[in-house]
């Protein structure tokens, strides 16, 4: 067994979604005989010490339809037994869409 073991596999598609204090990544990654799974992690600051608290799942292709189904089922639950709002989190705005000015001084001079 090589350091390519201990390694993430080659990513091939990724996607970032920023929800509230959480943002997920999706992201397409290849094996080494180059079949694709998906790995989804949802990232989250602890507040007491700033360390991002992260957790993950691996979907293999051969899971995906059964994965999609029962997504689909639990998430039509909750829509069905309770009021869903929908949340955009846009940077810059509150959560009821009324514009948040900027303190110049609270930014710091890194660009991520």
């Amino acid at each position: 067994m090589g350091d390519f073991d201990n390694k993430e596999r080659e990513e091939v598609f990724s996607k970032k979604v920023r929800a509230g204090k959480r943002t997920y990544f999706f992201d397409v990654k290849a094996t080494r005989s180059n079949d694709y799974y998906i790995t989804v992690t949802e990232s989250k600051k602890r507040f007491e010490d700033g360390v991002f608290i992260k957790h993950k799942i691996f979907l293999y292709k051969e899971d995906f339809e059964k994965f999609a189904e029962g997504l689909n089922e639990v998430v039509d639950y909750i829509k069905a037994h309770q009021e869903v709002v929908e949340k955009r989190y846009e940077p810059g705005y509150e959560s009821n869409g009324v514009e948040v000015a900027e303190d110049i001084d609270s930014k710091d001079d890194f660009s991520y």
